[in-house]
């Protein structure tokens, strides 16, 4: 007989602490489940979490938010990729954007025939037939009109560029009006049943205690739960992705904001920056085997384009993962579960697919061990992906102008992305993979961007003659190009929608 879960508790706030809230207080409104989030004031949270990718719309529509009001108050703005400059080489540019290149037309995807044409004549470069990245470089931004499903306007995805603490806010307001109470309070200690070694209580700084039959770990890298009381242990990536360190500051708005983030290559690591309504947000992610902290604070505010508005925060991590995303009635989300540099966005993408995934997997209070490990094999495949992808980018690299990127061409990658590699190079083929919160577009943007070029293209494309291809291309790009036109710039949409003011 299912024993139903009568309290959460989750210890932190943050944005994944209030996206749980959020998201637990919204599906449990209204049963006899009490959920309580534990922050204190006086624990900063980390924030690197500004950009995301398209999913989150998903995340905001289960919500019920109001789009506009939601990018109001979070001053956010939109993103249609992300540009990524000196990775493959000193000068190099190129933007990973969401969404499709070209328009689907057949059942091989329009990249083959874009090869196939490429190995005969010139057809320029594969970027021109990307809606997203020809709307980033006109800083043009409109939403996908779905009423018209011919239209190249239709295949627009975009995602948000926002402030995190903004959003923490908004997440907050919204889990209190869903029934979520909020203690203000600092975790001090655990205490364990003897018997199963599950949590049972938190104690406070002011020596209340907090029960619950299910914890949820937002407390960010300390993982005062998952490894503090439980010790699950963590799997270091650092072979694969060396940079340990980060250094954040943000800098007034100068200029438009821009529909995408920007990743640029330094000598030893690279520079966020992300464009918002009122600041822009920015920060350098390097290794510190190869530059001192300071060194790190000086590359950052030498490179801002605007004055900065807030000190240096410094940041240490160790990109990798718990052992165990969920142990015993412990689920960890966002940092207490691991950390994946945000060169991709993918810090709040990754506590969304975790809470997505706990729905289906929800425990009463036997907490069956079969259901825990499911979610945890689904996690780890899903975090091993991205690490991958992450990895494509350092090791796709001819850069050898520093001892950093001389290092990143002698690492060690994954036999899952070697494998990956070796069909696109051989024949340009890329497929999807389970768990991969990045498509075919998106790996042969990052693959292709930073010079990796197959030998052949699909032979099936043959069967279509070199005229007919010609043709059908330049009907695409005809048709990229007119989208472009009539959207509307980025900073006019924001203005005339959705503008915090």
């Amino acid at each position: 007989m299912t024993q139903k879960i009568e309290k959460i508790v989750i210890v932190g706030g943050g944005t994944a602490g209030w996206m749980a809230a959020a998201t637990l207080g919204s599906l449990l409104k209204g049963t006899q489940t009490k959920i309580q989030l534990i922050e204190s004031e006086a624990i900063g949270t980390v924030g690197v979490g500004e950009a995301t990718i398209p999913p989150i719309i998903m995340f905001n529509d289960m919500l019920g938010f109001d789009e506009d009001t939601f990018v109001k108050e979070t001053q956010a703005t939109f993103k249609l990729g992300i540009e990524f400059n000196n990775w493959g080489k000193l000068g190099d540019s190129y933007i990973h954007p969401f969404g499709d290149f070209g328009i689907e037309f057949d059942a091989v995807p329009f990249y083959h025939y874009w090869l196939n044409q490429s190995f005969n004549s010139d057809v320029g470069d594969l970027f021109d037939y990307s809606l997203m990245v020809q709307a980033c470089q006109h800083n043009k931004f409109m939403r996908p009109l779905r009423d018209r499903p011919q239209s190249a306007l239709a295949g627009i995805n975009y995602a948000f560029q926002f402030d995190a603490g903004l959003y923490a806010a908004y997440l907050r307001k919204y889990s209190e009006s869903h029934g979520v109470e909020r203690i203000e309070g600092k975790v001090i200690d655990v205490e364990l049943a003897d018997e199963t070694g599950f949590v049972t209580k938190v104690r406070l700084d002011d020596g209340n205690l907090y029960d619950a039959d299910f914890f949820i770990d937002c407390s960010g890298f300390r993982g005062l739960l998952i490894e503090g009381a439980l010790e699950t242990g963590y799997e270091d990536w650092r072979r694969w992705l060396p940079c340990d360190r980060a250094v954040a500051m943000g800098c007034e708005k100068v200029g438009p904001p821009i529909p995408y983030t920007r990743a640029t290559a330094r000598s030893a690591g690279w520079q966020w920056r992300i464009p918002l309504q009122h600041r822009t947000g920015n920060g350098h992610v390097y290794c510190s085997e190869f530059i001192s902290d300071d060194e790190a604070c000086e590359v950052l505010s030498s490179n801002l384009d605007g004055a900065p508005i807030s000190e240096p925060n410094q940041l240490r991590f160790m990109t990798g993962r718990r052992r165990k995303f969920w142990n015993k009635n412990v689920l960890a989300l966002g940092l207490a579960a691991g950390f994946m540099e945000p060169l991709e966005s993918t810090s709040i993408h990754l506590i969304q697919t975790s809470l997505a995934r706990l729905l289906t997997h929800f425990p009463d209070k036997r907490f069956v061990q079969a259901d825990i490990d499911a979610f945890n094999d689904k996690t780890v495949l899903e975090y091993e992906r991205v690490r991958d992808f992450l990895v494509l980018h350092y090791t796709a690299t001819e850069r050898d102008d520093t001892e950093f990127w001389r290092h990143c061409q002698a690492l060690e990658r994954p036999a899952s992305l070697i494998r990956k590699l070796e069909q696109f190079e051989s024949a340009g083929r890329i497929f999807e993979e389970a768990s991969d919160p990045f498509g075919v577009a998106s790996w042969l943007a990052v693959m292709y961007g930073q010079g990796i070029k197959p030998k052949a293209y699909n032979p099936m494309t043959d069967k279509m003659s070199q005229q007919k291809i010609a043709s059908v291309i330049n009907q695409i790009k005809a048709a990229i190009d007119n989208s472009v036109d009539v959207m509307p710039q980025h900073d006019e949409f924001i203005r005339e929608n959705c503008s915090a003011g």
